[in-house]
Formats: structure tokens, C-alpha cells, sequence
């Protein structure tokens, strides 16, 4: 497992990666599907300390882009959550034109392939910023909010549930692999009750979804699947 960086949510300072030196675009995939604070979405601290960070170094382009579930216009939730960051772009996933990209596993879990905004290949480094969530038991970080980024109309939540939520979270994995995974554990969600946690996580996806977890024993099926997926690419 890659190196994982761990701060206190309230001196929380984002370090950026040398790869943004180099980028143009940067793109950011908050949890923000709906107008409710944190820890219910990405907090505005966090997303905040994160372009403070990249513009420390960099000029790059930043895009925020992110889809609601029921097909909700992205705007109003953008500024309900306080999103109104100078010289960053604010996208909507269903006003987005798509692309289809594959996924590499010879034997995918539930998803062959997936249509994203073709936003995201004209981007040079993705990063994947979620809320500490633990819904019917089990973990959900930056991995699973990769969900966000398959517009509605062409997915429904009955067929991800048909295909297994965690088959789905894997395979996303693969399909989309983002550079950068931050858990923004200002707080937890445990069910629909917000406890304090003061953790933020960086690190490559899966390794920062697999400290986050670790650190209070929650159980995140999807990692296992993408482990034992690891092994079928390896080999």
C-alpha cells in the first residue's frame, strides 16, 4: 500500500504531489450530490485548503465537476454548499458530453465500461475528495464517489444495485484511476447521525480508502474486490 498522509482536520494543509507542477488542468470530484453540509458532502475547509495548495504551485486550469443522482441541476447545490471559489470552473455532469471508456480487467465485476463527461481526459491529474461515510455498515470514500461522474440518464440506481454496489465501486477503480484520493474526515457519517473524527487523508485512492477504514475498523467490501482484480491484472 502507497504512503498515506494524515493531518488534523483543523490545521489540515494540502502538500501537492510534483504531477501538478507539470498540469494544465486539474480536476476535483467533491461528494456534493445534494445541498447538505458536511459531513453529508465534501466541506467547502477542505475543498478550499486544496486550491489554496495547488495554486501555491501552480496556474493550472481547476474544475470542480460533480452529478446529482436524480438529474437536480448541479448550480443550486454548488451554491448551497458555499462552492463559489474565484477562477475555478464549476461543471455539471449531465450538461457534459461523454465518452466511453473501458474498463482494463479481462473480467470486470459488473461494469465492461463506463460513459464519463469527456471532461476528464482533456484533465491532467484527478483527485477524488470525499466525506468520511459508513452507510449500512460498511465505508464509502473517494473510490465509490467516483460514482458521481456517470450522468443518470444513462444509469439508473436499481440497475447498480441489480449489479452489486461494491462490483460497481471496483471496477470504477479501474476505469477511471484517479491520481489522488482525500478523505475529508472533518467529521463522519455513520447512517444519517454526523460524529466528530478531525482526520483528513491524502494518498493514492486505494491507499487513502484503506487508511481512512482502517483507522476505525469499518468494513469497505470494494477494497477486497479490488484487490483480489489486482491480482487477475498482474497476472
Amino acid at each position: 500500500m502507497e504512503e498515506v498522509r494524515v493531518q488534523q482536520a483543523e490545521r489540515f494543509v494540502f502538500q501537492p504531489p510534483a504531477q501538478i507542477d507539470r498540469a494544465r488542468r486539474i480536476l476535483l470530484k467533491p461528494y456534493a450530490p445534494h445541498p447538505l453540509p458536511h459531513p453529508a458532502t465534501t466541506s467547502r475547509e477542505t475543498l478550499e485548503a486544496i486550491i489554496q495548495g495547488i495554486r501555491r504551485v501552480s496556474k493550472a486550469d481547476i474544475i470542480i465537476l460533480e452529478g446529482s443522482p436524480d438529474g437536480h441541476a448541479m448550480p443550486p447545490i454548488y451554491k448551497a454548499l458555499g462552492y463559489d471559489f474565484p477562477r475555478v470552473l464549476l461543471l455539471d455532469v449531465k450538461d457534459s458530453l461523454l465518452v466511453e471508456i473501458d474498463n482494463p480487467l479481462s473480467k470486470a465485476l459488473a461494469l465492461p465500461s463506463a460513459w464519463v463527461p469527456n471532461v476528464l481526459l482533456s484533465c491532467d491529474y484527478w483527485i477524488s475528495i470525499a466525506p468520511f461515510q459508513v452507510v449500512d455498515g460498511e465505508g464509502r470514500f473517494t473510490i465509490p464517489n467516483l460514482l458521481g461522474l456517470l450522468p443518470h440518464h444513462k444509469y439508473r440506481k436499481e440497475e447498480f444495485k441489480a449489479l452489486g454496489m461494491q462490483n460497481v465501486f471496483a471496477d470504477l477503480y479501474f476505469i477511471l484511476p484517479f491520481d489522488l484520493g482525500i478523505v475529508d474526515g472533518r467529521k463522519k457519517l455513520v447512517g444519517d447521525k454526523g460524529e466528530e473524527l478531525g482526520k483528513v487523508w491524502a494518498g493514492e485512492p486505494f491507499s487513502a480508502d484503506s487508511a481512512a477504514a482502517l483507522s476505525v475498523g469499518v468494513h469497505t467490501p470494494y477494497l477486497e474486490l479490488i484487490s483480489q482484480a489486482r491480482e487477475q491484472l498482474e497476472g
